[in-house]
């Protein structure tokens, strides 16, 4: 724990040093350098970690409960801003302002002369700046918001939070006290100081004006593209598997259930979870499919496979194939499955998406909607897919986290049945159609939330709209955007000529699309290293070098069967406002 708590309070650091902090730190001067009061530079740091830390935290719980835009934060900030730039630059108002703020501050202000100068004045300030902050945040921070929104907050994450949140202040601080200082001592600057305060304003309102339309963003990626590698460099205190490994006991709460080495009565090779391990219920269930609402109590007796999946992962998708046949040949001796359908995205949350799934991929066990994740997070899982097997008694004996592990995971069912009294064919069904190769492209996401730059070292990729251009040369393994994009935390959406250009390698690629609203039908144009697909190769959904994107799923764009191929593919949007998601490989 005090490995993480240090490495989060070096990370908030470093976070000066980041270029979408750069813009925000003339105005830090400019807000702060005019009023000048000794305890303005405390109020304005505080006021910033505050609400760049609450607004960070509870983002995702404005967008789920109440519908609210994390990009309206923004808009509320850019407002804020504008209206003092306003104040600052028209001296009247800046009079007034000022008197009216003393009177609201001096009813708190334990001295009658307390005015708008002081701590709590730069506190009001700062909280409108720190809206501004958030998409600064790290993988760290990032990491201790998603735990806060899936009901995991716990005492230890807030510590983490404040460990981050103390490094972002500090040399905030330092910095605003020596501008401040450099600015009262200067005497062009003590002989200017009204012509100072309208400069201030002025350089308010127009940093509002750029955060607005995104100009600033545009200005940090122009940097960045530049210099990939310093971003790399920020990050790389982060991303140490050190870090990595402190998260994953912070966020379990120290109580995932893991592959183990084998510790089960019978001495089995198949068991990998200790005796004891009581299965957890199904909780938070939106709704359920093909069967009426379950509970493990319901179940004791029978031996369970609690799948959880979700409809546009390829990964699950390939399991499933292994699962729905041991259902269809176990289900007439008392195995049941239980398909947990935990979504990733918000399109697969709808019940009209699953339930399609399930007809299209022959699903015909229950399957539980986890629309909130409450019984992924009952489980504390952590990966897509995920196998547990449980015996008659209702403990959990094995786990399989991912693709693999096919004929031990039905051979574990195979001896928990026989253990039940009933007598089963014991050879395992024959491997399917699945190839894998090492060297294999990896699962890409696509928007800021949980974009590798080892993916794209060539290109930033922050929120808002932005104008990309495609590198010269491109790596295997790595993609590029070209054209104007609008970015979003779990999503890009291109603009009609938009491209999305990958160097894979793989026999299979698939891409999780959505058209620009329900109902509607866009294309895409899908050509391999620079040319039209050929037939032989063309996936699935690709139809004459188009894709027809008319549902929120996974369409595949690439298949040469069992040959594994290293190619450029690209995809180039024709319809303002198609989604894309996540890109995955076979």
């Amino acid at each position: 724990m005090i490995i993480l708590l240090l490495f989060a309070f070096l990370a908030g650091l470093l976070t000066i040093l980041a270029p979408c902090v750069w813009p925000l730190l003339p105005v830090l001067l400019s807000t702060d350098s005019v009023a000048g009061g000794k305890k303005r530079p405390l109020g304005l740091v505080t006021g910033i970690a505050v609400s760049f830390g609450a607004l960070t935290l509870l983002a995702s719980y404005l967008e789920k409960y109440l519908g609210i835009n994390e990009n309206y934060l923004r808009y509320f900030s850019v407002i804020f801003l504008i209206v003092l730039g306003v104040i600052l630059v028209v001296p009247h108002l800046s009079q007034k302002y000022e008197a009216k703020m003393s009177a609201i501050v001096g009813r708190f202000a334990p001295k009658p002369n307390a005015n708008s100068t002081g701590f709590k004045g730069g506190f009001l300030t700062g909280l409108g700046l720190g809206i501004l902050w958030t998409p600064c945040s790290g993988p760290i921070f990032a990491a201790v918001a998603t735990e806060s929104t899936q009901a995991k907050f716990s005492f230890g994450i807030l510590l983490v939070a404040a460990s981050y949140l103390l490094g972002v202040s500090i040399p905030l601080y330092w910095f605003v006290i020596g501008g401040q200082r450099v600015i009262k001592k200067s005497r062009v600057f003590n002989k200017h100081l009204g012509k100072f305060q309208i400069l201030s304003g002025a350089i308010l309102i127009v940093f509002a004006i750029a955060s607005l339309f995104g100009w600033d963003k545009t200005a940090e990626i122009w940097l960045l593209n530049r210099v990939p590698s310093y971003t790399s460099a920020l990050q790389s205190i982060e991303r140490t598997s050190a870090v990595h490994n402190q998260l994953s006991k912070l966020t379990s709460n120290g109580k995932s259930i893991t592959n183990q080495s084998n510790t089960s009565s019978d001495n089995s090779s198949y068991f990998n979870v200790p005796p004891g391990s009581h299965a957890p219920d199904f909780v938070g269930i939106s709704s359920w499919i093909n069967s009426a609402p379950l509970t493990m109590a319901q179940l004791k007796g029978k031996v369970v496979l609690v799948d959880f999946w979700t409809y546009s992962c390829i990964n699950c998708i390939r399991s499933l194939q292994y699962v729905t046949k041991w259902y269809n040949t176990y289900h007439k001796y008392g195995f049941v499955v239980v398909g947990v359908h935990s979504p990733e995205f918000p399109f697969e949350k709808e019940r009209g998406n699953v339930i399609a799934a399930t007809k299209q991929f022959g699903i015909k066990y229950p399957v539980a909607q986890d629309n909130d994740l409450a019984t992924w997070n009952n489980y504390n899982n952590e990966y897509w897919p995920a196998e547990y097997v449980i015996d008659a008694k209702g403990d959990i004996r094995r786990t399989e986290f991912g693709e693999g592990g096919y004929a031990e995971t039905e051979k574990a069912i195979q001896i928990l049945l026989a253990q039940n009294g009933v007598k089963v064919n014991s050879k395992v069904s024959d491997p399917l159609n699945v190839n894998y190769q090492q060297g294999t492209s990896l699962e890409t996401y696509l928007g800021t939330a949980r974009e590798s730059q080892d993916q794209n070292p060539y290109q930033v990729i922050t929120p808002l709209n932005s104008h990309y251009l495609t590198p010269k040369t491109m790596q295997p393994n790595t993609f590029a955007l070209s054209g104007d994009w609008n970015i979003s935390s779990d999503h890009i959406a291109g603009n009609p000529g938009a491209q999305i250009i990958y160097d894979f390698v793989a026999h299979q690629v698939y891409i999780i699309l959505r058209p620009h609203q329900v109902g509607a039908v866009d294309y895409v144009d899908v050509k391999l290293d620079g040319k039209p697909i050929p037939a032989k190769v063309a996936g699935t959904d690709v139809i004459n070098g188009r894709i027809k994107v008319d549902e929120d799923r996974l369409y595949n764009l690439f298949d040469s069967k069992t040959t594994f191929s290293n190619n450029t593919i690209s995809i180039t949007f024709e319809n303002k406002g198609t989604q894309a998601y996540t890109f995955t490989f076979g």
